[in-house]
Formats: structure tokens, sequence, C-alpha cells
């Protein structure tokens, strides 16, 4: 039975390693590359910013997203591998949560986080939100 992964990622190092991770371990398996758009990231959802100003933001999210999905769809071929992507907006764990809910996968693989510094002790750990309300087994990599 092929295994169906989902692993997040945000162009951190602890993602790419994740991803690096799945590829080299689960060679046969279906995976799902996952990138969140998180509209709390400063800049993208303020409420002050003017209309052309939020546009600007929304799309140089959507390319930083894009490049990182890129990015990852061409790990997956130097592994002979393909992956399928997809992106949502949300608060990252929770919309990691909720796609594993809502799609058919086996488990979640992810890096052990990718904020860094004083956001992340302030944000709490993705991977640790992750671990604790995931509906699948989750394998952090560091």
């Amino acid at each position: 039975m092929t295994k169906r992964l989902l692993v997040p990622v945000d162009g951190s190092d602890p993602a790419d390693a994740a991803l690096e991770f799945a590829l080299g371990e689960y060679p046969a398996a279906d995976i799902t590359v996952l990138s969140v758009i998180d509209p709390t990231d400063v800049g993208y959802g303020s409420i002050e910013a003017a209309p052309s100003t939020f546009e600007h933001l929304q799309r140089s999210a959507e390319d930083r997203t894009e490049k990182v999905l890129d990015e990852a769809e061409s790990r997956a071929a130097d592994h002979d591998m393909t992956v399928a992507t997809e992106t949502v907006i949300g608060m990252p764990s929770r919309a990691i949560v909720e796609w594993a809910e809502n799609n058919d996968v086996d488990g979640i693989v992810i890096g052990s986080h990718g904020r860094e510094g004083v956001t992340r002790v302030l944000l709490g750990s993705v991977a640790e939100s992750v671990v604790r309300r995931s509906p699948v087994p989750v394998t952090v990599v560091r």
C-alpha cells in the first residue's frame, strides 16, 4: 500500500530537511507539499494598508509561496519523484491539521521549526501544535 504523506514547507531549513527526509525515506509515497500563507505575517493582513499596498503584499506572499513550491518540486525531481503541491491561507498549525483532517493522508512529516528567535517563542512552535492536534502520526525532522 502506498503511503500518502503531507509535508508542510515554508522555505526554512527545517522544512527543507523534512522534505528531504520524506523523499529519502518514502520513495514510493504519494507526497503532497503544503505551503500555508499566514495572513498574520507582518503587513499581509494589515487593516491600515492601502488597497494597492495590500494587493502588493498579497502578491508578494503568493510569489514567495510559488517559489517555495517550485523548489520542492525540483528537490523531488532530484530524487526522480514527483510531488503534488497545495497552497492554503490560514494560521499555519491550524491549516496543516485541517488539511490532514480533510484529505486522506497517512502521516505528516514536518520540520522542527520554521520561525526563529523571539517570534518563535511568542507564537509557539507550529510543529508542536501540529503534533498535539494531528489526526495522523507526525514525524518531526530536526
